[in-house]
């Protein structure tokens, strides 16, 4: 975000307060600059690696031998010049910059006060294990729990991410790498004590440097993965103008529910890319019959009624998509068996395709359409309460109106308003919410003769 908020300012300037204060009794310190130095230096390198390789992380066991070896004001100075110089990708640079060294010092500072009390020193300076990793499992546990409260704070504060889901799931997720990283900086720190001295410690750096690239490698997979969705589902907006933005939205109220409903994070992120993904079928379809004027004929409906299948013969040789797949092909399925292409009912249509279905006909009813205009969010959300249970989910649309009871909607214009205008449709009230070109409708296409 370009514009801070006031609030996340101050914020950061309290976190910059308490970092000044880690390193103020500094001067009443016997400090080991040179090892201060080599540390710091050492963690800047690493940092300029991670954004030359493009990695979105931060190599904490420097950080965390730095906390094992050093008094905590000292250890507290090691991730400043990397953090200060670290790359950043978006504005304000320098404000992200400052942020991201007073959360790392204060990080640091109270992993070594924790390590610091309860003997580790000692431990680490005998070898003395395995009570070393007593102290050394207390610091990473501290550690990590700093960076996520701080974490939540600024999401919630500059993001403006709901309180009650600015922290949900940090601490899980960030304490076994972090532990990981625990670890090697544990061992840096005994070998550097050792009669090896530092050059044997800055060894252990270099396993932990081939498996940080090889997670490096397999983001860019991902990124590779995701530009491959991006790219389908831009050519289905070309092809569908008049529903330009809309399967980005329908992706993000897919995920909204998914959140609601309490799925982990891995789910959430499979179901935003089964919203995303859930018209890609169009693409298989005529172009003529998704820009016709007027009302379609019964041949025409059942063309287009195949474009889930066509959407899933697509996607289904993504491994990544998993039950994503399933929303593709099934999202036009009804509770009652009345959809399609199989005529599903109840508990036999996916779950994700239940959510799907459910986010897909919530953005269209509250989209403004070259058509028609958009209702507003409070008719739709009453429009597929009065549905649910014969062609929606129940559970699905609770935790879309619940969800948007916490954040929102804010719709927006997807028709090419020059192209298409005056364009009508006869569209019965509670079928086929929102699915523009698309049938609701009982029909023939898929029950037991599924065309393919």
């Amino acid at each position: 975000m370009e514009v801070v908020p006031a609030r996340a300012r101050a914020y950061v300037a309290c976190a910059v307060l308490g970092a000044l204060c880690c390193v103020l009794p500094l001067p009443e310190t016997h400090t080991p600059w040179w090892a201060v130095a080599l540390l710091a230096a050492v963690y800047a390198g690493c940092e300029q690696a991670a954004a030359r390789w493009r990695f979105a992380g931060t190599f904490y066991p420097v950080l965390l031998a730095g906390a094992f070896l050093l008094p905590p004001p000292a250890a507290a100075l090691v991730p400043l010049p990397g953090a200060l110089l670290s790359r950043v990708e978006q504005r304000p640079y320098a404000l992200r910059r400052i942020w991201r060294a007073a959360q790392l010092v204060l990080a640091v500072w109270a992993a070594g006060r924790v390590h610091w009390a309860l003997g580790g020193r000692d431990a680490v300076v005998g070898s003395d294990f395995p009570y070393a990793l007593a102290p050394a499992g207390a610091a990473v546990l501290v550690f990590c729990l700093v960076l996520t409260v701080l974490d939540g704070g600024i999401l919630a504060l500059a993001e403006r991410v709901p309180v009650r889901r600015a922290w949900r799931g940090l601490f899980v997720r960030s304490l076994a790498p972090v532990a990981v990283h625990g670890l090697a900086g544990l061992m840096m720190a005994v070998l550097w004590r050792s009669p090896y001295g530092p050059v044997a410690a800055l060894l252990v750096l270099l396993p932990m440097c081939v498996s940080w690239w090889v997670f490096a490698q397999y983001h860019r997979e991902r990124a590779a993965h995701q530009a491959t969705i991006r790219a389908l589902v831009q050519a289905v907006d070309i092809k569908d103008g008049y529903t330009r933005g809309h399967s980005e939205r329908v992706g993000q109220a897919s995920m909204m529910i998914a959140r609601e409903l309490g799925m982990d994070d891995q789910r959430v992120e499979v179901l935003r890319f089964a919203g995303i993904l859930h018209d890609v079928g169009k693409l298989g379809v005529p172009t003529r019959l998704l820009r016709k004027d007027g009302p379609l004929t019964p041949e025409e409906r059942r063309v287009i009624e195949l474009h889930p299948e066509y959407g899933h013969e697509m996607v289904r040789g993504i491994g990544f998509l998993g039950e994503a797949r399933a929303a593709v092909l099934h999202h036009h399925e009804r509770l009652d068996g009345s959809g399609y292409p199989y005529g599903l009912m109840g508990s036999q249509i996916p779950e994700s395709a239940r959510v799907v279905a459910v986010a897909d006909a919530f953005d269209a009813m509250t989209s403004t359409r070259s058509y028609r205009r958009a209702r507003p969010v409070a008719a739709a959300l009453e429009e597929l309460e009065r549905c649910a249970g014969a062609q929606f989910d129940p559970r699905m649309v609770t935790a879309l109106v619940r969800a948007l009871g916490h954040q929102g909607w804010h719709p927006a214009v997807t028709a090419d308003e020059e192209r298409g205008r005056g364009r009508e449709r006869e569209q019965g009230e509670g079928q086929g919410l929102g699915h523009e070109r698309e049938v609701p409708a009982p029909s023939a296409v898929g029950r037991s003769g599924v065309r393919r």
